[in-house]
């Protein structure tokens, strides 16, 4: 079986963790459901009927990471409630500030944590290697993608720094007492093609998060808008900050890095 490995490269990048208002806080890498977005704009998947996105939902992804540092940014979020307006504007006609016309609605300052200079693994493994060479052709010429190709807000652009498919037979499972400086996502349910041996979930140090996979687009059919309302799938997950201990590993020596390939479809 066939495996893609990308290396990544972003200057910054938020990845929100959900119900974070005031305050934006971000995950320390993306979760699932970011990179099966961004896989669905570089495979141009904008109709979850398609056969392509019915050959995603077969995927297996590791996702592993680091950053430099965090900082955290004061910004304008714009507010569209009738009282922010008039509060704004004195009344509900009026859009001008000191002779300038400005949006409608009110402002609300909110601090947004990014990421600085971060350095992204991502592992891709299907059973299907034709629909695998799909999407490498598509990483490395993304003429069918539906926007800016970003991890993140649409601001955090992606630079490849590396896009090669190796055979994951050539990896080996291998037991590690290690320290490997990278976050790592470890799934409950982790693809061992195959292989006797499992990691013990339970005594893995990380904090536990159910993390958003596919999702459906609710009245899709009726709207056709893919950015509606989205209802997700969840799997259960440790963010691990790279201390193992007694695990045995499907290992990437090449890298220097554990892999752990998430089973992400529920249905």
């Amino acid at each position: 079986m066939k495996i893609i490995r990308l290396k990544i490269y972003q200057p910054q990048a938020h990845y929100r963790i959900p119900f974070t208002y005031q305050r934006r806080h971000t995950y320390p890498l993306p979760p699932y459901s970011t990179v099966i977005g961004f896989l669905c704009n570089i495979l141009g998947i904008n109709d979850q009927k398609k056969e392509e996105y019915k050959k995603l939902k077969e995927i297996k992804i590791s996702i592993a990471g680091r950053f430099e540092y965090k900082t955290t940014e004061y910004i304008w979020f714009r507010n569209l409630s009738k009282k922010s307006h008039i509060d704004r504007f004195g009344y509900v006609e009026n859009r001008s500030i000191n002779g300038h016309i400005e949006h409608i609605g009110g402002q609300s300052p909110v601090s947004i944590d990014i990421l600085n200079d971060i350095q992204l693994i991502i592992y891709l493994s299907h059973d299907d290697e034709n629909f695998l060479s799909t999407i490498k052709s598509n990483l490395k010429n993304p003429v069918k993608r539906l926007e800016i190709i970003h991890l993140g807000r649409a601001e955090d652009w992606v630079v490849f720094e590396e896009i090669s498919d190796l055979d994951i037979t050539k990896f080996s499972y291998q037991q590690f007492d290690a320290d490997f400086k990278h976050f790592f996502w470890i799934p409950e349910r982790i693809y061992t093609n195959g292989h006797s041996r499992s990691i013990a979930f339970d005594s893995i140090s990380g904090l536990i998060y159910n993390l958003p996979t596919f999702c459906n687009v609710q009245d899709f059919d009726k709207t056709y808008n893919r950015h509606g309302q989205r209802i997700f799938q969840y799997i259960k997950v440790k963010l691990n900050d790279g201390l193992l201990i007694n695990q045995s590993i499907l290992f990437d020596k090449e890298l220097g890095l554990p892999i752990f390939l998430a089973e992400l479809n529920n249905e």
